[in-house]
């Protein structure tokens, strides 16, 4: 008789076969936070304007040369639980200021290496999440008062531009003025008195050949596509916009129709020909001379918009038709009929032009305002035109982000190192075992300007003693200046270089906030993985 073999002791017994449990600091704790530091280390060298390039080739293969943390972490497909804490921390910071996911995986890598350090020493999870808390909630009490300027006029071009420029700098280094300049211009353009400033209406095309200098923002908007007809300009023109197909309407059931002589054949197709014509010839009597068909534009249809001098212009793209509508102030159509006086839209220019070897349409704007703006991307290869697309993103999310809150911190590390520096003095003063974790916080500020300074290829060590002393002096704006030999100490306000105040605070909180929450971690249970293939993500196909 075969012997029975008793499951494990312990919790591990209540669960099914093949589940996994994993407790105490050094199976949990110190587990989750080594593959946190991990990750972090993974952005690290990518931190700054001169972050080395990461090559990521994701589930489908599709290759993306990137220093642009957000896009590593969301097609790199984390699977660990604790890191996983971190993407999602990362991904928050996306959505509420569209920029500054590296800061938040550099410090909470750095919290969770410094946290690591004082549970060996023997202070307990509940003392270092406790001082982590105290000294976020002092780091937030203290930025307020390292604003370096405030952005009450938006469309003071200058102002906007040395902000945009800090965060475009450090994903395309040594082009950040001219896309900058571009970004800007077409974000200031469709403010137009606006109290709301929506990222959605700034539309990017990305055309290849060329340089990144060849970009160009158009007022209105550009299609990668050609006109269906014959007519190729229309200028000062209505135009008409229909959400279904240009051709004749088929009906639902299939009908029979004997025909017994051609005579009967003549008139059965003329009468056809009739109606359409009526059709167009309406819409033509409107005053329109541009028709947008987001359908299929019917052989019948498109002969008589070639008779009428009407332009045709057909869009794939339900979005499309939805943005060009907003641009022209048109009202969408379900149906073919003629457009009365409001539901037409109106466009200075409407033209097919070749960029490159791509022929498009560009529906132009002449006025310096209008409801959306294009920025036509240049570059020689698809992975460069990627990565400014992604700059550019980020200054438009920038943009946003001064509609909301217009203070302004000094950058190239000066905030961080000022925030170390006073946090380490409060640390000093408290009394209990917390002392320490404040202290580490402290430390781990240092990891970011740190990153820029070895990114730049410098002596780290040697860079934050002299910028500790240069703060120590009272220069609260003192940051790294990359462009000097050995990386020299500068007034960040004096390179121009300001960081987003909400970009700070928010990359504070969510940092703090999911590097506690991984600490607070004590037990990790894994169910048994189901059998048969994996669900299907819901995901919105539109969206790609």
């Amino acid at each position: 008789m075969a012997m029975h073999v008793p499951k494990a002791p312990g919790f591990a017994q209540m669960l099914k076969e093949g589940a996994k449990h994993y407790s105490g600091l050094d199976e949990a704790v110190y587990r989750n936070i080594d593959a946190c530091k991990e990750l972090a280390a993974t952005t690290a060298s990518a931190y700054g304007p001169l972050g080395q390039n990461k090559m990521v080739i994701n589930h489908i293969e599709k290759l993306f040369v990137t220093n642009d943390a957000a896009t590593i972490l969301r097609e790199l497909e984390v699977q660990h639980p604790a890191a996983k804490m971190i993407v999602l921390a990362c991904q928050q910071q996306e959505q509420e200021v569209g920029d500054g996911t590296n800061f938040v995986m550099v410090f909470t890598g750095a919290l969770l290496e410094h946290a690591e350090s004082l549970l060996r020493m023997g202070l307990s999870v509940t003392e270092v999440t406790e001082g982590y808390e105290l000294a976020c909630k002092k780091a937030l009490d203290v930025l307020p008062s390292l604003v370096c300027g405030e952005l009450k006029n938006l469309r003071n071009k200058e102002d906007v531009l040395k902000t945009i420029r800090t965060s475009v700098m450090s994903k395309q280094y040594g082009n950040e003025d001219f896309l900058a300049n571009l970004i800007t211009d077409a974000c200031i353009s469709i403010l137009s008195g606006k109290a709301t400033f929506n990222v959605d209406n700034i539309r990017v095309s990305k055309i290849l050949g060329c340089g990144i200098n060849q970009s160009e923002v158009v007022q209105g908007m550009v299609f990668k596509r050609y006109v269906e007809g014959d007519v190729t300009k229309a200028t000062n023109c209505k135009v008409a916009v229909y959400s279904c197909p240009l051709d004749s309407l088929q009906t639902e059931t299939k009908g029979t129709v004997i025909i017994k002589s051609a005579d009967e054949l003549m008139n059965y197709s003329k009468g056809e020909e009739n109606q359409i014509e009526a059709q167009i010839k309406s819409i033509s009597d409107a005053g329109c001379s541009v028709i947008v068909s987001g359908g299929k534009v019917g052989e019948l249809c498109q002969h008589y918009c070639n008779k009428y001098k009407i332009m045709v212009v057909r869009l794939m793209s339900k979005w499309d038709l939805r943005r060009l509508c907003r641009s022209l102030g048109a009202t969408p159509l379900p149906r073919i009929t003629a457009p009365t006086a409001t539901e037409a839209g109106h466009c200075d220019r409407v033209y097919v032009d070749e960029i490159g070897d791509t022929s498009v349409i560009i529906f132009k704007q002449d006025k310096e305002e209008s409801a959306i703006a294009t920025i036509v991307i240049r570059g020689s290869t698809d992975n460069i035109i990627d990565d400014v697309e992604r700059a550019v993103d980020d200054g438009i999310n920038t943009f946003k982000a001064l509609t909301k809150n217009g203070k302004l911190l000094p950058g190239a590390g000066a905030t961080e190192i000022e925030l170390a520096k006073q946090i380490t003095t409060y640390g000093e003063g408290e009394p209990g075992l917390e002392q320490y974790a404040i202290k580490k916080f402290a430390e781990s500020l240092e990891n970011l300007p740190r990153a820029i300074a070895e990114n730049a290829g410098a002596k780290a060590t040697e860079v934050l003693s002299r910028l500790y002393a240069a703060h120590h002096e009272g220069k609260k704006n003192a940051g790294l200046d990359i462009e000097t030999q050995g990386v020299g100490i500068k007034d960040s306000t004096e390179m121009k270089l300001v960081d987003l105040y909400l970009s700070k605070y928010w990359g504070l909180k969510f940092a703090t906030q999911a590097a506690c929450t991984i600490l607070t971690v004590d037990q990790i249970i894994m169910a048994k993985a189901a059998g048969g293939p994996k669900p299907k993500e819901n995901k919105d196909w539109d969206e790609d």
